[in-house]
């Protein structure tokens, strides 16, 4: 059963709120991390890099880097940037972009039920990032940026949700982006108890992004326990900080490929090899995007192909093997493009499916690519059946949304 706890949390004033939350480094080209850091004293990409405000560079992931980040993060809450809670609450955070409307829960998620299996994961992660978080969690003690849960829909739950933005949030903002962020407390005890109980009625929350905070979470509280042999369990080292989306808030985009060349094959030769293990049929040049599960679109030379698999390629008895980034990988980039593994191989690339087919006939248009595959969407129920068979999913195979921005609500993992 899951244990989804309330918290102090330590968040924005609310008339910075627009000025210090920002997404994640990597969303910003270099030029508009530079103007953002320039013209904005409140952003939480201040904390994140601090070494603009003094202008000596520090090694990214070293002691002396992350000593300034947590540096910077203190001053930010003691000039009152950010304030804290008086009393454990929950929060509930909602997303408007691009005519969707995501609405969850901010809590914070027990490393024991990552450990137990309650927490549910679908990707691999690698041990010397799990290592590099850690440290950076050690170090800064603290969580600015939630792991994205999802869990089965709880009619308690989504009652006090529902009650709760009928009132006036704390936060109400957009972002330059378009997006629309609105924050609500949910502070009353007996709300607040509510909520607690019937999470631990849920038998499994499933991770939508996030494996690797997840995972480096526990290993913190797995190495201050060491340190603490008379731990209780309570102290906030043992929870990490997290967004549950119900699942039907939660939305899972495509995943789709685009590679730089054909291995030395001319497109028509690509074309034959492609035809040995689906069924091809152009489609001109209107954009074209897979209508359903085992469905792949292709643009190639200025043309969009449908390509369905034939008959004994797929087994949906397979979790992993039915997947559609397992099949491509499987009969197309490894057997065709000699492309083995997707993440270091430089010859592949990935664009989230919020940026549409558009993007990838872009790509090839410009020779930034030869060839552009789409993919079908994973389910929920897909993803879940991979989690809950212990399964691992091909690299890149969702993109999950909402994201959320960074320094919206802070959870300390010491106070």
């Amino acid at each position: 059963m899951a244990t989804i706890i309330p918290f102090r949390g330590i968040r924005p004033a609310p008339d910075k709120v627009h000025l210090v939350a920002s997404r994640a480094v990597d969303g910003y080209s270099s030029v508009d991390l530079h103007d953002k850091l320039k013209t904005n004293p409140f952003s939480f990409l201040h904390v994140i890099n601090p070494d603009f405000s003094d202008g000596k560079k520090t090694k990214p992931g070293s002691a002396e880097r992350l000593q300034k980040i947590k540096a910077k993060y203190l001053q930010f809450r003691k000039e009152n940037v950010f304030v804290q809670d008086a009393e454990p609450c929950y929060y509930i955070y909602r997303q408007q972009k691009s005519g969707q409307q995501y609405t969850g829960l901010i809590g914070c998620s027990s490393i024991d039920d990552y450990f137990s299996g309650v927490i549910k994961i679908h990707e691999q992660t690698l041990t010397e990032r799990e290592e590099k978080l850690k440290q950076y969690l050690e170090v800064c003690d603290f969580n600015a940026e939630p792991v994205l849960f999802s869990y089965p829909n709880d009619a308690a739950i989504d009652a006090i949700t529902e009650k709760t933005v009928k009132t006036d949030p704390v936060y109400d903002f957009t972002t330059t982006d378009k997006v629309r962020h609105t924050l609500w407390i949910v502070s009353e005890r007996k709300a607040v108890q509510t909520i607690q109980d019937h999470f631990r009625t849920i038998k499994a929350v499933y991770i939508a992004d996030g494996h690797h905070r997840s995972a480096s979470s526990a290993l913190l509280g797995k190495s201050r326990r060491a340190l603490n042999p008379g731990y209780t369990g309570q102290e906030p080292y043992n929870f990490y900080l997290g967004v549950f989306f119900p699942e039907t808030q939660l939305k899972i985009f495509d995943f789709n490929r685009v590679v730089k060349d054909l291995n030395g094959l001319t497109e028509k030769e690509f074309l034959q090899k492609v035809s040995g293990k689906f069924e091809l049929t152009e489609k001109g040049t209107s954009l074209y995007k897979p209508s359903a599960k085992h469905n792949f679109s292709m643009y190639l030379g200025g043309k969009w192909y449908s390509l369905h698999p034939k008959k004994g390629i797929v087994n949906d008895r397979e979790p992993v093997g039915s997947l559609d980034a397992f099949l491509l990988t499987e009969h197309i980039l490894s057997p065709i493009l000699d492309i083995h593994d997707l993440k270091t191989d430089k010859r592949i690339g990935f664009v989230s499916g919020i940026k549409g087919m558009e993007e990838l006939k872009n790509q090839v248009d410009n020779w930034k690519a030869k060839v552009a595959f789409g993919l079908y969407p994973v389910s929920m129920d897909q993803l879940k059946r991979i989690a809950d068979t212990n399964s691992i999913m091909p690299p890149k195979t969702t993109w999950v949304e909402p994201k959320m921005r960074s320094g919206l609500v802070i959870y300390s993992l010491s106070e």
